[in-house]
């Protein structure tokens, strides 16, 4: 395989001629590389669109550049579930190609699927086009998609040793802790100082109200509808859930918890950097009818919802603080970055409002 001459040199965490001869190696007849984006979104691994020769067009992940939080970004996971996914099952997913665990390579281990014509809704402005019973029934898929991934049966498709359910939650907390941990190092290592008092007694609090072990499920880790590529017609659908990194076994509704969280009203008086703001616009269902629709498809109980939407509160600040880390580090690929770290102390007040409130609403 050739890359054509002009084509830029420089790609953002791309090696492009190393990346070109594997490519002839992995995928023969796959023909010359024309061309290579960086797609908008994604503040966490990386995704480029890569064009073909004919026009045909695939996406390759691999980590982000910069600092990297220990046990994240693990392209083989990602890669494994992608697959075992797109066996039959009722999840919507890209079809996988080719894996690469050679650091060499690019710098980094990635993987290859293909590329699915759908659109990234996350702005009020994207809704322009959408009618309200467009976005109605785009909810509704959404909660179809979300209630297909827990209701997979794992055994099944090869991944009932994809993660340890027993004591999921507390595992999670501890992990997430960890998180934290590196990432103020690393923000303190650039020069800068972070005054957060609130989540060492958000942590306190989340560990008081652990919930017993939950059947044995497929979660996400990072549900939202801007982790999915949605089309309107015929009929509104959930064409593909992207951003497997952080899936696993583990407790289903600490991924509805995470939707709740990212889930934007028109009512809300703040509004996060991250996550889906579309979902205010008028014919989406509100957070309640969501996870009301939610219950109905999988039957789970939701009595201790509150206790999932603060602990996915607790696990968007440290994302977030590992995000605005590699951005003091100068080590981010993108933009709005310098908005992330305003997140961290919305989101640890969101947490314990919620558990003071013990409701959801």
């Amino acid at each position: 395989m050739t890359v054509d001459a002009e084509l830029p040199a420089g790609v953002p965490g791309i090696d492009v001629p190393r990346l070109a001869a594997w490519l002839a190696r992995e995928l023969p007849g796959s023909g010359r590389i024309s061309a290579i984006d960086l797609i908008a979104g994604g503040r966490s691994n990386l995704t480029y669109g890569i064009t073909l020769a004919g026009g045909r067009r695939v996406v390759l992940r691999r980590p982000p550049l910069g600092h990297v939080l220990p046990t994240a970004h693990d392209m083989g996971r990602e890669y494994r579930v992608l697959s075992a996914l797109g066996r039959g099952t009722a999840v919507p997913v890209p079809t996988t190609l080719a894996f690469c665990d050679d650091d060499e390579v690019i710098g980094a281990r990635f993987y290859l699927m293909d590329f699915v014509e759908g659109r990234v809704l996350r702005t009020r402005e994207d809704a322009a086009d959408i009618t309200p019973e467009q976005a109605r029934g785009l909810s509704d898929a959404l909660a179809e998609a979300l209630a297909a991934i827990h209701t997979v049966d794992v055994e099944a498709v090869g991944l009932g040793d994809f993660g340890r359910p027993s004591g999921y939650m507390e595992r999670q907390l501890k992990r997430w802790g960890k998180q934290w941990d590196s990432s103020q190092e690393a923000v303190r290592a650039t020069g800068h100082t972070r005054d957060l008092p609130e989540y060492d007694r958000l942590v306190a609090r989340l560990a008081e109200r652990l919930p017993a072990d939950a059947p044995a499920r497929l979660v996400h880790g990072d549900f939202r509808l801007d982790n999915a590529l949605a089309r309107l017609e015929p009929r509104p659908e959930i064409a593909a859930v992207v951003d497997w990194e952080m899936s696993t076994l583990g407790d289903p509704l600490s991924d509805l918890g995470l939707t709740l969280v990212y889930w934007a009203e028109a009512a809300d008086a703040e509004q996060l950097p991250v996550g889906a703001t579309i979902t205010s616009a008028p014919g989406f269902l509100t957070r309640r009818e969501f996870a009301g629709r939610y219950a109905e498809l999988t039957g789970f109980d939701l009595a201790d919802l509150d206790f999932y939407v603060a602990f996915a509160c607790f696990k968007l600040a440290v994302i977030l603080e590992g995000i605005h880390a590699r951005y003091l580090q100068k080590a981010t690929v993108g933009e709005g970055f310098d908005q992330i770290g305003g997140g961290v102390p919305v989101l640890l007040e969101r947490a314990h409002r919620t558990l003071d409130a013990g409701s959801v609403w």
